[in-house]
């Protein structure tokens, strides 16, 4: 069995060490985290942990069947399929020359990105959106020099009957 992408989601109190429990509980098995996002919830006291990992299904089985052991888990839901609603958001400060600027803002226009700061030679781009958008959104702008990335991983919310 292959290794497929999973999203997991879970709602746990929001409490010191609650973290590093379930980041503990990946590193001892072995299982490693691809992107991790942590914040509060409308409830002060819940968070919301979204984790991106890649197992087989056994092993997701066991993932879960842990996490949901952990005291401070309050609800767990894996989102990887089309049932969820997934975003990333990231900010991408790229080399802007007199001679790229233009191009730059035609690409960012066609993405519906944001410049959230310009500088004599460069442009910090903001863009939300799916994986996809994300890695075709790079791939754009690195002839024109990335200076550097910060993503915030993958967060996901189950989608509601409508």
């Amino acid at each position: 069995m292959s290794k497929k992408k999973h999203v997991i989601s879970m709602l746990v109190d929001n409490e010191p060490g609650v973290l590093s429990r379930v980041a503990g509980l990946f590193s001892g098995r072995g299982y490693n985290i691809e992107s991790l996002c942590v914040a509060e919830t409308i409830d002060p006291e819940v968070s919301r942990i979204t984790l991106v990992t890649r197992a087989d299904d056994a092993i997701l089985e066991q993932i879960e069947k842990q996490l949901n052991k952990l005291i401070n888990v309050i609800k767990l839901r894996e989102l990887s399929g089309p049932e969820s609603v997934q975003r990333e958001m990231a900010l991408i400060c790229v080399r802007a020359t007199a001679d790229h600027r233009a191009e730059i803002l035609r690409i960012v226009d066609i993405f519906r990105c944001k410049v959230v700061d310009v500088g004599m030679e460069h442009y910090i781009i903001e863009v939300t959106g799916d994986e996809g958008k994300l890695r075709a959104l790079i791939n754009l702008l690195k002839p024109m020099g990335i200076e550097k990335i910060a993503r915030t991983g993958v967060i996901a919310l189950k989608r509601e009957p409508t």
